[in-house]
């Protein structure tokens, strides 16, 4: 099933499951109690929000071999883990702003977001997929230059949107074999699968639960594939990723 947030027509902002061409009017929160009401709309027609609100967005880094490689740095033994915070948050077709008061290269990295479904706390591996709702598309924009600069990557990640995520977030997908491409401007620039991913999903949530207490909407950001690289003021990116969506953002 996909699911997304959307202004409706009394200018609420509401759930709604995309069905059939139509999305139809949700009343409740699907992470707990919901009904799906009769009340649909054109998809072309609405203003999509963000797909959830997380508490907290968890970033894995260089858990794809190659970007790994490109970067010229060692696979990590553990999980590589940083935050950001929840005001990089934007949603499809808004628009990324250029921070260029501080940043002379900002790259887009597409990935598969992991969406939380229940609190979890000290999750084992085997259990890890019941803690789950369900996996969206995350560009985790980057200030190249200053992610290099400083010690840690606060500053390089976490500029106001800095995450676009959405539009859809998709419950039955298998996030163990899914087809992951970014274009820029229309060019494909990143072209991978997630069974390249160094840790696995379950490993990422077992993990990270272990770490900090995860609640109903975080987003697990799982790790980019090679061929990142910069964006400029008036570019458009897209983060595609199978039977998920697509999430298109522009740069200003």
């Amino acid at each position: 099933m996909k699911f997304l947030r959307f202004i409706n027509n009394n200018n609420e902002h509401v759930f709604g499951e995309y069905k059939d061409g139509e999305v139809h009017e949700i009343k409740g929160n699907i992470f707990s109690d919901y009904e799906v009401t009769k009340n649909s709309y054109e998809l072309n027609g609405i203003k999509i929000l963000t797909p959830c609100l997380p508490t907290k967005l968890i970033a894995v880094g260089l858990n794809y071999r190659d970007h790994a490689e490109e970067m010229k740095k060692t696979p990590p033994e553990d999980p590589m883990l940083f935050m950001k915070p929840n005001t990089t948050v934007i949603a499809h077709n808004e628009n990324i702003i250029y921070p260029g008061h501080m940043s002379e290269r900002v790259d887009y990295e597409g990935e598969l977001a992991v969406v939380i479904g229940k609190v979890a706390r000290m999750v084992e591996e085997d259990e890890a997929l019941n803690f789950i709702f369900g996996y969206t598309c995350i560009n985790d924009v980057t200030a190249r230059d200053l992610q290099a600069k400083d010690i840690q990557f606060t500053r390089g990640k976490g500029f106001d949107t800095f995450a676009p995520i959405g539009p859809f977030i998709e419950t039955e997908a298998d996030p163990e074999n899914l087809i992951i491409k970014t274009t820029l401007n229309g060019e494909i620039k990143q072209n991978s699968n997630t069974s390249n991913l160094i840790f696995k999903v379950p490993k990422l949530v077992s993990f990270i639960s272990k770490v900090m207490t995860l609640h109903p909407g975080d987003i697990i950001a799982t790790g980019t594939p090679s061929g990142i690289s910069p964006m400029k003021k008036g570019d458009r990116v897209d983060v595609e990723i199978e039977g998920i969506g697509k999430l298109t953002n522009f740069v200003v």
